[in-house]
């Protein structure tokens, strides 16, 4: 059986409610909180968004990491922001990553997609490796600040090669 390289999901449990999951992903400030050390967020107007304001489709970001200089960042387009349990924005090489949020088990599952990877092996695998190892950390920690209010994020630029950054 050969293995699909293009693209991967990954999901985790949360015990909060959809709403508060759904504004960890979709405001600056919520992205802050468990995934990036800054977020900058630009309406399709040129406008930037207020930390707590919603992003919406068509916004652009650039985004920076706890751990990491500034000249490390990703810049993208959010691809889809329904305002309830649907996000999606543009990753790695431009790769799509949907965010879908729903109740299972009396908790809230978050489920994460990113797909439309490399389609050449070696390029693929790597993307498929370094993204979905980085997921998996940052969906954990997403789970442990908004069950707990622990941030698992190394937040020291001079302490490298840690899975926690």
């Amino acid at each position: 059986m050969k293995h699909i390289w293009s693209e991967f999901k990954l999901r985790v449990n949360i015990n909060t409610p959809i709403e508060k999951a759904y504004r960890a992903w979709a405001t600056q400030q919520g992205l802050e909180s468990w995934f990036l050390r800054q977020a900058l967020i630009t309406g399709a107007d040129g406008n930037k968004r207020k930390a707590s304001s919603p992003i919406e489709k068509g916004d652009s970001y650039e985004w920076y990491w706890h751990g990491y200089p500034d000249g490390i960042a990703v810049q993208g387009k959010i691809t889809g922001a329904n305002g309830i349990d649907r996000f999606g924005f543009t990753f790695s090489m431009g790769c799509p990553v949907s965010i879908s949020l729903y109740r299972e088990c009396d908790e809230t599952i978050v489920e994460l997609r990113e797909h439309d990877l490399p389609a050449d092996e070696e390029t693929a695998i790597k993307y498929y490796m370094d993204d979905s190892k980085g997921w998996l950390f940052y969906l954990v920690n997403l789970k442990s600040v908004l069950e707990h209010g622990i941030d698992l994020r190394n937040k020291k630029l001079e302490l490298t090669n840690v899975i926690t950054a």
